[in-house]
């Protein structure tokens, strides 16, 4: 077959739910007073915080009014022979110095203040997004990807630490310090303020024009840091595939075409911004020309002339008014970001689980026996193709339920109905008699126990991860899990025995340890139902045999349900579920199936001739 056939794989794939925010605006009153009550638990300090401002915002028209001052008084009326002006100018040369000094202190202690409100305010942001992906079910999780999940603890969240910490209270120094300008101006000369303020306009004008520019920009950005954030999250997760279907140079030039992607939208960015910096730097040049012929009319020309030296005075806040200018264009530009990250971190806040527990859930009463109902359970992951029809069937206490049937015919899926990872369309699942859906989700845990076919260890040591199924378990806890399942001769064959390190994901233990490792956290969890969802999938032919009989003894006073393609973990079940296309098509124990010659007999056989050659060859 030509490979012209073929699309071509490297390719930058755009993501529609990013090309939808993109559309939506960035900056908005609304997110700001959502910061400003972000910063509610820290009142204190942003009060104070809020007087500094203040301050400093009123302080530097003071000190430029009070150059001014020495140079309209003393300097102006010049030096008389008894050193009195002289004697006044160092006077004024030293209260000059002291405003500047308390002008810095309260500078050092405004920064300072405005760094740590930043970072009290993403740590407790950082803390509420973690606490609700905690409480999003498995729905969430399958349909969102893990790259832009990342980016909205991370990078969105530290957007919104230089929203609060740098544009916010920067720019509220700025506009108080051009209107404290404005103030001192207002008193000195009227007509030239009103020069000054016939600018505005432009400016405004100016900023709306890019705002619209700006403001895509920063969001494509962050999209595209998005998909890179995902792709790496891929490519690491799943790097031994990569490895082995020698991917690595098309996984690679597929990276390269994203960040050039991403690359692009940052020049976007630059090219953006570096042209609204000039137009307002140049409006405010050419505004303080405008003063400078203005005021130096009046002075001159017209009958009832301004001092001389109260228009260098003007001048001076002049120069203070339209020097935040520039620095309001970069904090624009840094809030356009900020407005985008605080956008992205509170919609994901303001998504609710698709379910929670109820308001009068209960707790499963002491004494839990295990009998489990399924109901005429029917699930779709989308509307209008259904995984799950019409599913019923009863589970006794203490008894084996195996579930068969090929790939994808619904038999995980049943699964995560019963430990409620899903919620079914219609139909109850039901434990001692007791909806699952009417239970608190740490009740249900507790009873319900999955071992799933991906064993995922966590970091630490084997330990830590043996005990992990239940809150003040010990290593006693854990060398007793793995006697009862006869394999406590895995404490000898690791390194350092239960205190090995597990590694990022069980990485440094072999598939079948790590399989026995999830195997004892289910023991010391004691649930009274036991999922195991292809649990022997991954434990060769004889470590399987090796525990056969410990997972025997196991599951002698539990219910479990049992998923499995290898059907020799599964002769000894109560009874066989045969699962195709959604639906139980048989049921029965393993001999009635066969004397069925049905399905499951057909299934049996195949298996019975491919295990056959196998052991001849051994």
């Amino acid at each position: 077959m030509s490979n012209a056939a073929f699309p071509p794989m490297v390719r930058v794939v755009r993501d529609p739910e990013a090309d939808a925010e993109a559309k939506q605006r960035p900056l908005s009153m609304a997110l700001v007073r959502r910061l400003w009550a972000l910063m509610k638990p820290h009142t204190r300090k942003r009060n104070l915080l809020t007087v500094l401002v203040v301050l400093r915002s009123m302080q530097l028209p003071a000190l430029a009014w009070a150059i001014g001052a020495v140079i309209n008084g003393p300097i102006t009326r010049g030096t008389q022979a008894d050193g009195g002006q002289f004697f006044a100018i160092v006077m004024g040369a030293v209260g000059v110095l002291i405003l500047a000094a308390i002008t810095q202190v309260t500078f050092i202690y405004r920064q300072r203040l405005a760094l740590e409100l930043g970072e009290s305010v993403v740590h407790d942001l950082r803390g509420q997004v973690y606490e609700h992906l905690q409480q999003m079910p498995m729905q969430y999780y399958a349909k969102t990807k893990t790259g832009r999940i990342i980016s909205r603890i991370t990078s969105d969240c530290d957007s919104v630490r230089v929203g609060v910490q740098d544009v916010l209270f920067v720019s509220m120094v700025q506009a108080g310090q051009m209107v404290g300008a404005a103030l001192v101006m207002a008193w000195y000369d009227l007509p030239l303020l009103a020069v000054v303020v016939a600018m505005s306009p432009v400016m405004w004008l100016i900023g709306r024009v890019m705002r619209s520019r700006l403001s895509k920009a920063y969001r494509e950005v962050q999209e595209s840091f998005s998909r890179v954030t995902a792709t790496i999250a891929e490519s690491v997760a799943v790097i031994r595939v990569t490895q082995a279907l020698a991917r690595e140079d098309v996984n690679a030039d597929l990276f390269r075409e994203l960040t050039s992607d991403h690359a692009q939208y940052n020049m976007n960015t630059v090219r953006a911004g570096g042209q609204l910096m000039p137009l307002l730097e140049l409006t405010g040049q050419v505004s303080m020309g405008l003063v400078l012929v203005v005021g130096a009319y009046r002075a001159i020309v017209v009958a009832d002339p301004m001092p001389v030296g109260d228009l260098i005075q003007f001048w001076f806040l002049v120069g203070l008014f339209f020097s935040p200018i520039q620095v309001l264009g970069n904090q624009y530009n840094q809030a356009l970001a900020a407005m985008a990250g605080a956008e992205r971190v509170f919609r994901l806040l303001d998504t609710p689980p698709a379910w929670t527990d109820v308001d009068n859930a209960c707790e499963l009463p002491p004494g839990v026996r295990g009998d489990l109902s399924v109901e005429n359970v029917t699930f779709a992951y989308e509307p209008g193709r259904p995984v799950l029809r019409d599913i019923s069937f009863s589970a006794p206490a203490g008894s084996m339920i195996a579930l068969v049937g090929e790939t994808g015919s619904g038999k995980s899926t049943l699964t995560n109905m019963i430990a409620r990872y899903y919620l079914p369309d219609s139909g109850i699942v039901k434990i001692d008699g007791y909806d699952i859906r009417q239970l608190t989700s740490k009740s249900l845990a507790h009873v319900v126990s999955v071992v799933p076919q991906q064993n995922y260890l966590f970091t630490g040591t084997v330990g830590e991860n043996i005990i992990a199924g239940r809150d003040g378990a010990t290593a006693d806890d854990a060398i007793a899990a793995l006697r009862s399942l006869d394999c406590e001769w895995l404490i000898d064959d690791l390194p350092e025995g239960l205190n090995t390190q597990a590694g990022s994901r069980g990485g440094r233990v072999s598939l079948g340890q790590r399989q026995l490792i999830c195997f004892a956290r289910a023991v010391v969890a004691n649930p009274r139902i036991l999922i195991l969802d292809e649990a022997t999938s991954a434990v060769d032919t004889m470590t399987e045999v090796r525990i056969q009989h410990a997972l025997e003894r196991l599951l002698e006073s539990r219910t479990s349900i049992v998923v499995a393609h290898r059907l020799s973990t599964i002769k000894s079940a109560d009874q066989i579920l045969v699962f195709d296309h959604g639906q139980i098509i048989e049921r029965g124990s393993h001999d009635e199936l066969l004397d069925q010659s049905g399905t499951y007999a057909t299934l049996y056989e195949r298996f019975v001739s491919q295990s056959i050659p196998q052991s001849r060859s051994r």
